[in-house]
């Protein structure tokens, strides 16, 4: 857990940003310390407070720490990139593991050509031998529905992502092929 609750009397982030008195058994103060407002101001902008008192009082009291990092993650995505979100930082990543892999083959397939043409004219290295074989990547499949994921800071990869160019969720999510549902 963050911090517990109210350290020097300290409201935290949750009930200074809606300007209430944070109470002793605050359901947020665990979640939001006082240190960080942008994270409650984020989940509160993309969910609603409400929503989210919601979800944590449904929550058994150790699952709620993973959901509040998860929405607060998806918050950021979010922010960054309202039109895509964490599906976009998955597309992102996708495409740059297909190209990386793209890469690997063109540069396995050089490796074997120059290690027969090595082998060709007389010189015996085992370059052939250091090539490395990549294993088939899985088949895509959609993320689950309301995933809760633990996630322990940043993500570097959503400072690298350029923002949303508009559109509809359901017209380019990588799993309906481009067709609405």
């Amino acid at each position: 857990m963050a911090s517990s609750s109210n350290s020097y009397n300290s409201p935290c982030a949750a009930c200074k940003f809606l300007r209430r008195k944070c109470m002793p058994g605050c359901i947020f103060a665990p979640y939001f310390p006082p240190e960080e407002p942008h994270k409650f101001a984020n989940v509160h902008k993309i969910f609603g407070a409400s929503n989210v008192t919601k979800l944590l009082n449904e929550l058994l009291p150790h699952q709620r720490e993973d959901a509040v990092n998860s929405l607060a993650y998806e918050a950021e995505a979010r922010v960054r990139d309202p039109v895509y979100g964490c599906v976009g930082a998955i597309s992102y990543l996708q495409r740059q593991v297909h190209r990386l892999q793209k890469e690997l083959d063109a540069a396995n397939a050089d490796l074997a050509h120059y290690g027969l043409s090595t082998s060709a004219a007389g010189t015996h290295g085992n370059v052939v031998d250091l090539v490395f074989q990549p294993q088939p990547l899985p088949p895509q499949q959609p993320p689950p529905l309301n995933p809760v994921y633990r996630l322990s800071g940043a993500n570097p990869v959503m400072n690298q992502m350029p923002r949303g160019t508009g559109g509809s969720y359901g017209t380019f999510l990588p799993w309906n092929n481009g067709h609405d549902q």
